[in-house]
């Protein structure tokens, strides 16, 4: 039987809730909500309330700290895909392609993922991922190179593409 739990981590654009099926990652979303709403969410989208364990998220804090630190520019993490399907799934793992620092139109996605004609379905995959940060979603971009949405917070998506820019700089 599979074995789910949450952990909390501070980020400088909000706190992420980790979420793990034994030791895999399933989720990771950056909340700017009342944490009870975040968990039940989760609840709702695992189909089972995951009990919180501190210690189950300290590889992934580690690594968003380095990331946030501007000393990782990729995660390393397992991740378990049964909340994304399909041609979403199709279209995150094509965004895992996405240079660390550089961006890519919907349309661009949509195209690497075989679908050249999906850029809306790219969006829905975007703002519908379960792993925001480790699966660079920030990185796509409208076809004019503007920025777009990101959750409802493009302050957050225009602080990771600008973080990407100037580390290491």
């Amino acid at each position: 039987m599979t074995r789910y739990t949450t952990a909390w981590h501070p980020t400088p654009v909000g706190d992420a809730l980790l979420a793990f099926a034994d030791d895999d990652l399933v989720a990771l979303r950056l909340e700017h909500d009342e944490r009870a709403y975040a968990i039940e969410s989760l609840t709702r989208l695992l189909q089972v309330a995951p009990h919180h364990d501190d210690r189950a998220g300290a590889l992934v804090a580690t690594q968003l700290d380095e990331y946030f630190a501007g000393e990782r520019r990729a995660f390393d993490l397992r991740l378990d895909w049964r909340l994304a399907r399909g041609f979403t799934l199709q279209a995150l793992t094509a965004v895992t392609e996405i240079p660390y620092g550089e961006t890519a139109s919907y349309g661009e996605v949509a195209a690497l993922a075989g679908k050249p004609r999906a850029a809306r379905a790219v969006g829905t995959a975007c703002r519908t991922t379960p792993f925001s940060l480790v699966v660079p979603v920030h990185r796509v971009v409208r076809s004019d190179g503007s920025i777009g949405e990101y959750g409802g917070h493009p302050e957050v998506k225009e602080y990771l593409l600008d973080l990407e820019r100037t580390a290491g700089v």
